[in-house]
């Protein structure tokens, strides 16, 4: 089957429409690399891939980090699901995943398993976008900034009161010192954002916070977001390194269950 594609926004977001055998044979999977890095975020909706088709074809896109059961990690609020999952609420918040590590991944894949009635829709910002659309003078500023990421930082975003295990656990993690303007070897930039973002470096705390606040709500303006309404066996893929992402608050007991695979970092933030 032809793989062809439906573009969702004009600045993020493409649809792609072909089957499951063609998806998982990576026939394909040059051209989906590159749309992807260009439109942000892919959708494929329906394609209801069970646990191997959907690791088949996250190798044909790059190296799946061995997380979870045999690369597929399961993303869920519900600690039955997913054991020391109230971490997980930090993804109620515009974020990059792998922020706190040396290099974020390049990518990510999630798959519709269980949806909840209520909340979950997910949404993308192209962060590659928001930095070309602003003012040039600004631009010349923030490519000499350095931010500082913190775990911490984020998971009092969603426990402002943690036990003293409990921050012990998050301080594990230590702080990360990111460029504010990810220089890619590709001569694009896009921003490093996000809720790990507590501080940037030699500058004054408050002023800090509030230049990290402004370029969150500059980056996450309508023109740069895609919202995606799962349905069920949907699947997305996203550019981790020229996007953020969060998803709308969801009960616990209604069970909302994803699949996912992470494709590792394949470039260092320069």
């Amino acid at each position: 089957m032809a793989l062809t594609t439906v573009e969702l926004t004009p600045r993020i977001g493409t649809e792609i429409r072909t089957d499951i055998e063609t998806l998982v044979s990576g026939r394909h999977a040059a051209q989906i690399r590159e749309l992807l890095q260009q439109r942000g975020v892919l959708v494929l909706r329906g394609l209801h891939l069970d646990k191997d088709q959907q690791l088949a074809f996250s190798h044909t896109l790059g190296k799946v980090q061995p997380q979870g059961e045999g690369g597929i990690f399961k993303i869920s609020i519900d600690p039955k699901e997913s054991p020391g999952a109230e971490y997980l609420k930090g993804s109620f918040y515009w974020h990059i995943d792998g922020a706190t590590d040396d290099v974020p991944n390049f990518a990510a894949t999630l798959n519709a398993r269980t949806l909840s009635r209520t909340g979950g829709s997910t949404y993308f910002a192209n962060t590659y976008a928001a930095y070309d659309d602003l003012p040039e003078e600004e631009k010349q500023v923030y490519d000499q900034l350095r931010v500082v990421h913190s775990f911490e930082f984020v998971q009092r975003w969603v426990n402002p009161e943690p036990s003293s295990f409990e921050l012990a656990f998050w301080q594990t993690r230590p702080p990360k010192v990111h460029p504010l303007v990810w220089k890619h070897r590709s001569g694009r930039k896009s921003l490093v954002l996000g809720s790990t973002a507590e501080y940037v470096e030699g500058m004054d705390m408050a002023q800090g916070r509030a230049l990290l606040t402004k370029l969150r709500e500059w980056s996450t303006q309508p023109q740069f977001v895609y919202r995606h309404d799962w349905q069920p066996g949907d699947l997305l893929i996203w550019d981790n390194t020229g996007t953020m992402h969060r998803v709308d608050p969801y009960p616990v007991e209604e069970g909302r269950l994803m699949h996912r695979t992470t494709i590792e970092a394949e470039e260092a933030l320069a």
